[in-house]
């Protein structure tokens, strides 16, 4: 079994359902549902680790009261701590999760936005296969940079590239970093959409980029299911049904089921079907991660 790092955020989020979100100046009633940990990495680890891979978890905690929550939380999930640094708690989140179950966050951010060289020389990048890498950790041009450079450093390693919501965000330079030879790359059809021009299909922008990187890439497409395209080739595999309640999570575990198939040497039509099934599974449920 290869071994997996992710590398990110641990968040607390603050789970509201709305019937929608409000206009300026209007006043909605909420439902609050749960305080729980979150975050793009926290989820994929979690993926990672309800599909029974071992996966390290690379997020910051720092100190203060959402710290706390994140503390408390890694040690009843038997997550180590890998980085502590005590200049600033973590970040927390308002999910807005709206009745047809999509969701929009209103974020304050914390630790996970100081990235600093000196984190990575507390353990080896070198042991590591596969490393997942969030456009959100990027968005800051320093973060950006300590987080790359350190990963360069590794050329063994294959990188997962999960776009996020923030990939419009990032800086050009940023972008050429991450979408070159060697990177697999993964996004939904929004994100996906933001690295290609208007005119482009979704699958003539994910074909330009596996030409580019000469690795996956794979784009989710909500219930129909994912289409991917390796060497040159795009393949769609089929969604699998179910009751959408809370899409919290769902691409952090479609990531994390791809990346626990990949790890252990399946094929990637597999690999995509697996992703497929487990982000359904988090979307019938009220939490953003995966338990056991």
């Amino acid at each position: 079994m290869a071994r997996v790092l992710v590398i990110g955020a641990a968040y607390v989020d603050i789970v509201v359902n709305v019937q929608h979100l409000p206009k300026s100046g209007e006043d909605v009633a909420g439902d609050w549902r749960r305080t729980q940990v979150g975050g793009s990495a926290f989820n994929v680890q979690r993926a990672l680790t309800y599909a029974g891979t071992t996966a390290d978890l690379m997020a910051p905690v720092g100190q203060g009261e959402h710290a706390t929550i994140v503390r408390e939380t890694f040690q009843r999930l038997n997550i180590p701590v890998m980085v502590t640094d005590t200049s600033a708690d973590n970040g927390w989140d308002v999910s807005f999760v709206e009745a047809n179950g999509e969701r929009a966050f209103l974020s304050i951010t914390g630790v996970e936005r100081r990235w600093q060289a000196e984190w990575f020389t507390r353990f080896s990048l070198a042991k590591y296969d596969y490393v997942y890498l969030s456009g959100y950790e990027l968005e800051d041009a320093q973060a950006a940079d300590v987080i790359l450079t350190a990963l360069c450093q590794q050329p063994q390693l294959r990188v997962l590239f999960d776009t996020s919501p923030r990939v419009g965000s990032l800086m050009p330079e940023v972008l050429q970093q991450v979408i070159r030879p060697g990177m697999l790359i993964h996004g939904n059809l929004a994100e996906i959409k933001c690295l290609g021009l208007p005119t482009e299909t979704y699958q003539e922008i994910a074909l330009r980029l596996n030409a580019i990187t000469g690795e996956l890439v794979v784009v989710t497409l909500d219930a129909q299911g994912s289409y991917y395209v390796e060497s040159g080739r795009g393949h769609m595999v089929p969604g699998t049904a179910t009751q959408v309640v809370n899409t919290i999570g769902a691409g952090d575990t479609h990531c994390g089921g791809l990346l626990a198939e990949l790890a252990a040497g399946n094929d990637t039509a597999q690999a995509v079907q697996r992703a497929n099934a487990l982000a359904a599974l988090v979307v019938s449920q009220q939490g953003g991660a995966l338990e056991k």
